[in-house]
């Protein structure tokens, strides 16, 4: 008796384990959502719970595509998605000057920008063997370069109304941003759990050497995930100008490591292979809902970069620590 009451517990402990590796991020933004509700009477505002999605829509597009990197392991992430965002809106403002009729095509020019930027990152990784790291940082800063260049330090031009439509408009009481991420969210889902894209990601991410034994296409595949980011850092930069409301040389700035936290936080692990873009999208909630806490508690601003730090460490030390277990 005594021995088969021992054997039954490591098969608890190890359930319990899987059970909060899986689902522990959604236990964590429930919690925290309690929290933030008694903690500030004005939480639940409904105009301060809208505001926290419209927010959350652009990081959200972003991290999307940070999935897709990371998930592809050999250290990658992108830091250029940021001067993307800036980038497009700087565009946007430039060539429309407030027309709604030019809107489309300047638009698909943006997103050809990001495209391109994606496919400049993937060939210096794959072609010129230089680190993510080191060839996504040296992009972002030639793209401030040039931007800077375009414009002469000071932006001009302005928004179409197309653009507050969506960054700030709603259909049937959603907001259109929250509409167009949940769009994106299920397209990402299908292409990681549906596609060959999907799997191959998740066989490189996992081993990398037993994916080219098996004839995977490694570069390709590496290529094609920073494109996407490239591809979601411009839509996500056409929301978030909306949003704002003003061309800015500085739009999305901090982004890059506000995507990087919100796909640690929802369990994607840098190794790769292993995570996926629902708990990335849960880690983007709770992170603007740390930030919009401290800003209604009338914390310090530079109270963000604590939290954004501490929520790097923890959330890695967190999964390290589960998957050392399992």
């Amino acid at each position: 008796m005594e021995l088969a009451a021992d054997r039954s517990i490591p098969r608890f402990s190890m359930s319990f384990k899987t059970l909060f590796e899986r689902y522990g991020i959604y236990i964590f933004l429930g919690i925290l959502f309690i929290a933030a509700s008694l903690v500030s009477p004005n939480f639940l505002n409904p105009q301060n719970l809208k505001d926290i999605l419209n927010q959350a829509a652009a990081l959200g597009m972003v991290a999307i595509g940070q999935t897709f990197v990371i998930l592809i392991g050999g250290g990658g992430l992108d830091l250029s998605v940021a001067s993307v965002m800036a980038t497009v809106a700087v565009i946007i403002a430039h060539n429309t000057r407030g027309q709604d009729a030019l809107f489309l095509p300047v638009a698909m020019v943006c997103l050809l920008f990001g495209l391109i930027v994606g496919l400049a990152n993937g060939l210096l990784i794959t072609k010129r063997k230089v680190q993510p790291f080191m060839a996504t940082i040296g992009m972002m800063i030639i793209i401030q370069g040039l931007r800077f260049l375009y414009t002469g330090g000071a932006p001009k031009g302005g928004f179409p109304q197309i653009m507050r439509f969506l960054g700030t408009g709603s259909i049937g009481g959603v907001p259109t941003s929250i509409l167009s991420l949940a769009i994106l969210t299920v397209i990402a889902v299908i292409v990681l759990k549906k596609t060959i894209l999907g799997r191959q990601i998740y066989a490189i991410g996992g081993n990398i050497e037993t994916a080219f034994l098996s004839g995977y296409p490694i570069d390709r595949v590496i290529i094609v995930v920073y494109m996407i980011s490239g591809f979601t850092a411009a839509i996500a930069g056409l929301y978030l100008a909306g949003y704002v409301g003003i061309s800015d040389n500085w739009v999305g700035k901090g982004y890059e490591l506000d995507s990087i936290a919100a796909v640690v936080m929802g369990g994607t692990s840098f190794a790769g292979g292993r995570g996926g873009v629902m708990g990335t999208i849960v880690g983007v909630l709770i992170i603007i809902m740390l930030y919009n806490l401290v800003l209604l508690l009338h914390l310090p601003i530079q109270a963000q970069y604590l939290v954004k730090g501490a929520i790097i460490i923890l959330a890695s030390s967190f999964y390290a620590t589960f998957r050392r277990g399992s």
